[in-house]
């Protein structure tokens, strides 16, 4: 299970959420993007209808209905209605559910760095699991670990 954490530091994840799912779904899998607040929810859903390169990335919510259908479903839980195997924590909160997944995507930004630091130390203990880590470089991506 490969766990990738995303140090944001200059663009907020609404904002880079759409390129990774972009892979995702050009890979031909599905993606749960969780996050407990809905505000932060509806920021993500405004980045993904103008997604990389300004084209749509489809999506619902979890409760609307139809979330089999959904390519990429934005949820406060990490049930995957959508059957996906990826799931994007968006909110800087670790959630140990998100372990039933093939991969995962932790972003963070300052001010949840002390959790993401906790949540690294006690992944790369357990067996099976492969955390990488991501920072931001100007425009692009560098895998730093």
């Amino acid at each position: 299970m490969q766990v990738d954490f995303y140090q944001l530091s200059r663009d907020p994840v609404d904002q880079v959420l759409p390129a990774i799912a972009a892979r995702v779904l050009g890979l031909g899998e599905r993606l749960l993007v969780v996050a407990t607040e809905l505000e932060r929810l509806d920021r993500i859903s405004a980045g993904l209808w103008g997604g990389p390169p300004d084209s749509f990335l489809a999506h619902g919510r979890a409760g609307d209905g139809q979330e089999d259908m959904q390519p990429i479903l934005l949820s406060q839980t990490c049930a995957a209605g959508n059957g996906a195997r990826h799931v994007a924590l968006a909110d800087g909160r670790w959630r140990d559910e998100a372990l039933m997944f093939e991969r995962a995507f932790h972003f963070f930004d300052a001010d949840t760095i002390e959790s993401a630091r906790e949540s690294w130390r006690a992944l790369a203990k357990r067996e099976g699991v492969e955390p990488r880590f991501w920072r931001q470089e100007g425009r692009k991506w560098v895998r730093v670990a």
